[in-house]
């Protein structure tokens, strides 16, 4: 069977959403009925959704992220966002509790907010995505903000909660691109840790088709390093990038076909149950 899930996706129909210029430098409308049309276009038969960064420097509220899934028609599911507070925490978790059939896991968004991964404020996030097998996903690597922190999104930062949480599934978002190999050796290295390879291309430069082909070298690379395509997971990162790009990058790792399935939907219909 040849499916393709969509781990990393945004959306949130607001005008204040910080995206929406990377909407319009790939020509996109970024709305529901769009990304429903893409999804069928390529052949993405689920995608996991996560909240865009609003105006302001917050998320999108979480039950927004749940209403937009409610209206997809099946395609979409809830990552809840969770920030550096206690009532984000608690909200969250209450919130995955009331909705364990929809919800498949958690984003915390390193590099937006500087702390590490390991700050104690999480420590109750992560004792109940242990105790439900829920992932938690880090965003990691370049942020899509001038001012965010490098320190606290470097991926080596997941070492520590890799080493000190190993039954808790740890997702580096992004590949943590620039540091690309570094991902390669979490995922060689723990068992927990897996990345996705979404927002990795961005259309607009005029060295896109140079680019593509650095990006997808290096990720081929990580893949030799960690001995197989077990721990990567498809995205988009819509609008950031599309699925025409993420397909492009996919196509061009040079890996065999039955890593390349892994990564088109096998390891996230077992990280994330869907």
């Amino acid at each position: 069977m040849s499916r393709i899930i969509d781990a990393h996706v945004h959306l949130s129909e607001d005008p204040r959403d910080e995206l929406i210029p990377y909407a319009k430098l790939n020509g996109l409308k970024y709305n529901l009925e769009e990304l429903l049309q893409l999804m069928r276009e390529n052949g993405i038969s689920g995608g996991l959704l996560l909240s865009p960064p609003i105006r302001g420097g917050t998320p999108l509220p979480n039950q927004k992220i749940l209403d937009l899934c409610g209206r997809s028609g099946g395609l979409l599911s809830p990552i809840l966002t969770v920030e550096h507070s206690p009532s984000s925490v608690e909200g969250a978790v209450d919130l995955a509790r009331r909705s364990k059939e929809s919800v498949k896991g958690f984003k915390v968004r390193l590099g937006y907010l500087k702390v590490f991964a390991d700050d104690p404020a999480y420590d109750r996030l992560y004792d109940y995505a242990e105790s439900e097998g829920l992932p938690v996903m880090f965003h990691t690597g370049d942020t899509a903000s001038h001012d965010g922190s490098l320190e606290h999104s470097h991926p080596l930062t997941l070492d520590r909660l890799a080493n000190g949480r190993p039954g808790l599934k740890v997702v580096a978002c992004h590949f943590g691109n620039p540091w690309i190999a570094d991902v390669g050796e979490l995922i060689y290295k723990h068992r927990n840790v897996y990345a996705d390879i979404s927002g990795l291309v961005v259309s607009g430069s005029k060295y896109e088709a140079g680019y593509l082909d650095s990006v997808a070298e290096q990720v081929t690379r990580a893949i030799y390093f960690a001995g197989g395509a077990e721990k990567v997971i498809f995205g988009t990162d819509y609008p950031v990038s599309t699925p025409a790009l993420a397909l492009a990058l996919l196509g061009k790792l040079r890996i065999d076909a039955d890593d390349k399935q892994k990564i088109l939907w096998k390891n996230a219909a077992e990280v994330f149950r869907v």
